[in-house]
């Protein structure tokens, strides 16, 4: 089952209560850098200290007056904390706190959904080592076309999902810088150091240069990490979808005890768990879309991100962290039926083989040309009469008198198409991939 615990650590992130509380880690910072600077008592920074909680509920009994978040934030902390409160947000403006305090909860989120890609490819590893030599038809455009085995697509998948990683963990180094740097990012009421000191203290870097905000191509970047993660989910989902056609029924989703297909049909078993994160990548990508849509803003900044922001910074890490759980569920409890992939995989009745024994026949001397004519004429037969390739091969003159009995059944032996899956295996799980998830 997902995590009750992991799943409510990512949607507490986004809470109002967290939202302020990072606020207000902020705001306290700065004080201690004007304090340091000499520009404020040290009294009053230890006064705030002390004094300084949050009230939502006042919060936003100020803001329905005001009209303005930061304005009743800043009101109900100037209430608890007293006289000192006047030094709170001293030479800052909105997005001084807000941009920054983003940037850290985007970077949490960030780090909750690489622990979760970790998670994933842990779970991909084990199933591509244990189905590593599972052979099973390779498709291409939905037909078959030669063997792999189940493991290579596992593999395939992981290495997918540890270039996701790498992007994710750019993604967050992107956004991980602050701004302390006034209403147009000249710090004319606040001195750079009041941004290298709230910075270092929270490890993020100053932002070499700034607006009234943090540009959001930054944003649109980890947006983008994103949409590509839930992306590469929806292609695993819709093979597993696939892959469980009554037709095809390789592998197939876990069904619990007691689960209902349909309402009407006591047969079913669908495979609910990858339809719903192919649905739910969509809103991913959509809200990436959102996030490029933010970078073109009017002069040093308008509003028009804020908006955007509340509802896919909370709603894309949410969803990414969400989905990442339940795959990584449906590869743990996924039923995996080789003999289903061996019958299927002698459904064509040996037209598998077509490519190695073209290749044989150039190898021989023939040109290319005559030795694809002489091989796809027995092979059309095949289709059309459901016939044994290989008997129509050794039947084949023109094929016989350049190959050989053995030679012709060695083209048609399975081990032929695999031999080099160790030496994937290799490049795809080397230790050079690290620790975590490798």
């Amino acid at each position: 089952m997902i995590s009750r615990y992991t799943r409510e650590k990512m949607g507490a992130l986004w809470s109002e209560e967290h939202k302020y509380q990072t606020w207000l880690k902020v705001e306290i910072l700065a004080c201690e850098a004007w304090a340091e600077l000499g520009e404020i008592p040290s009294e009053a920074v230890q006064q705030i200290k002390k004094r300084a909680h949050i009230d939502t509920q006042r919060i936003e009994e100020i803001e329905h007056e005001t009209k303005h978040d930061v304005a009743a934030f800043v009101g109900q902390l100037e209430e608890t904390v007293g006289d000192a409160g006047r030094y709170i947000h001293f030479g800052l403006t909105s997005y001084d706190i807000v941009d920054t305090a983003l940037s850290l909860r985007l970077r949490e989120a960030g780090r909750i959904i690489i622990e979760d890609i970790n998670n994933l490819m842990e779970a991909i590893k084990e199933k591509a080592f244990k189905y590593k030599e599972t052979a099973m038809i390779g498709r291409t455009h939905g037909v078959h076309a030669e063997p792999i085995t189940f493991g290579l697509k596992m593999a395939l998948w992981y290495e997918e999902m540890h270039r996701n990683r790498g992007r994710m963990e750019r993604a967050i180094a992107a956004i991980s810088v602050g701004k302390l740097s006034g209403a147009v990012g000249t710090f004319a009421n606040a001195p750079p150091a009041v941004e290298a000191y709230v910075c270092k203290k929270l490890g993020l870097t100053p932002d070499p240069v700034s607006s009234q905000i943090i540009q959001r191509d930054r944003h649109a970047e980890f947006f983008t990490a994103l949409a590509l993660i839930a992306s590469s989910i929806e292609k695993f989902a819709v093979e597993i979808r696939h892959l469980q056609r009554t037709e095809v029924m390789e592998a197939e989703e876990p069904f619990a005890e007691g689960q209902k297909g349909s309402s009407a049909m006591p047969h079913k078993r669908n495979p609910i768990g990858s339809e719903n994160l192919s649905g739910l990548a969509r809103l991913v990508r959509a809200n990436s879309l959102a996030s490029l849509e933010n970078i073109p803003l009017w002069h040093e900044r308008d509003i028009s991100h804020s908006s955007v922001e509340r509802v896919i910074a909370p709603d894309s890490t949410i969803l990414v962290d969400y989905m990442l759980a339940r795959l990584t569920h449906i590869i743990k409890g996924l039923v995996v039926y080789p003999d289903r992939m061996k019958k299927n995989l002698d459904l064509t009745k040996g037209l598998i083989a077509s490519q190695q024994l073209l290749l044989a026949l150039i190898r021989k001397g023939v040109a290319r040309g005559d030795a694809y004519h002489w091989v796809q004429r027995n092979a059309m037969r095949a289709w059309r009469e459901q016939a044994d390739f290989l008997q129509l091969v050794q039947n084949d003159k023109d094929i016989t008198a350049m190959l050989s009995v053995k030679e012709i059944q060695g083209v048609f032996d399975l081990n032929s198409h695999l031999k080099y899956v160790t030496v994937i295996y290799k490049r795809v799980f080397s230790s050079s991939k690290g620790k975590k998830g490798g």
